[in-house]
């Protein structure tokens, strides 16, 4: 009877496993991978990818996520750019080595992938952007106007691009602050260029005066993200001064104002002598019981 009820129990378990795994695996969370084109200034060209997942309901960055980064549709070996881990953004950046050149100058399209392999708690998981190459180019003319203009290569031309809408502005630490009030330009048909006037003329800028215009096109469906900059002197000279020679309030050790220094002796001087005068006065008393 006790042998029966053993073998009823391990066949419960052997029923039992098949169902914990299919239990386990289900818990695993789908993983959606974002993928952007950068071209910065004509000069350097670089991807990043998001990792996000939905999780309760929401969509959440994922941090600690491998991937790998290809050009063209097949993720073979031979086409691998780079790898890396998404931050705790759940953000992961490459730049375009040099070595995808020749691959790079083969069609006027290009198409990048993006792929992470299944983890614990993620499933595999495959991205891809599929651009046309394209340039932004930003000049001045009279007047303090900008001027910015979009060319994509077509065939084997580039041609002006028309309706791309444009950012125009001045950098700064948090960002790109816009030229004047309007936020966006649409390119034209005939040049697929744009023109902003220069309203900042209050700016600071370095000891030169010279300021940081840039010219930028964001997550376009088509291009991706354009960046082009250009430095004019359209600021104001900042002029550099230090007190680091100077008598002042926060000014290192040996500089600290006159009238602070008095003011810290005289308290040191005025609580020892209270503290002399209570020792003599202590003494004294005690003669006086000897006496």
């Amino acid at each position: 009877m006790r042998k029966h009820k053993i073998i009823q129990v391990l066949v419960l378990v052997i029923a039992l496993v098949p169902s914990l795994l299919m239990a386990q695996a289900v818990e695993k969370n789908s993983l959606s991978l974002n993928l952007k084109y950068y071209n910065d200034n004509n000069i350097t060209h670089h991807l990043l990818v998001q990792a996000k997942s939905k999780i309760d309901g929401k969509f959440q960055q994922i941090p600690n996520i491998p991937v790998e980064f290809y050009i063209t549709t097949d993720a073979d070996k031979a086409n691998l750019l780079g790898k890396g881990i998404t931050n705790g953004k759940g953000e992961a950046l490459i730049e375009i080595p040099p070595t995808a050149k020749m691959e790079w100058l083969k069609s006027p399209n290009q198409t990048f992938v993006v792929t992470a392999a299944a983890t614990k708690n993620f499933d595999d998981a495959k991205g891809e952007l599929a651009i046309t190459k394209a340039k932004l180019k930003i000049d001045t003319a009279e007047g303090r106007m900008i001027t910015a203009k979009i060319v994509a290569l077509v065939d084997t031309t580039w041609k002006p691009i028309a309706a791309v809408d444009v950012i125009v502005g001045v950098r700064r630490l948090g960002g790109i602050l816009n030229a004047n009030e309007t936020q966006t330009y649409p390119t034209d048909s005939a040049t697929g260029g744009v023109t902003a006037e220069f309203k900042r003329d209050s700016i600071p800028g370095d000891q030169k005066g010279n300021i940081v215009l840039v010219a930028s096109v964001v997550d376009n469906e088509t291009y991706g993200n354009l960046t082009a900059e250009m430095v004019v002197p359209w600021g104001k000279k900042s002029v550099y001064m230090t007190n680091f020679d100077h008598r002042t309030l926060f000014a290192r050790r040996g500089h600290s104002p006159f009238w602070l220094e008095i003011l810290a002796y005289t308290i040191v001087v005025g609580v020892w002598s209270v503290i002399i005068f209570l020792l003599v006065q202590i003494k004294n008393i005690k003669k006086l019981g000897v006496e």
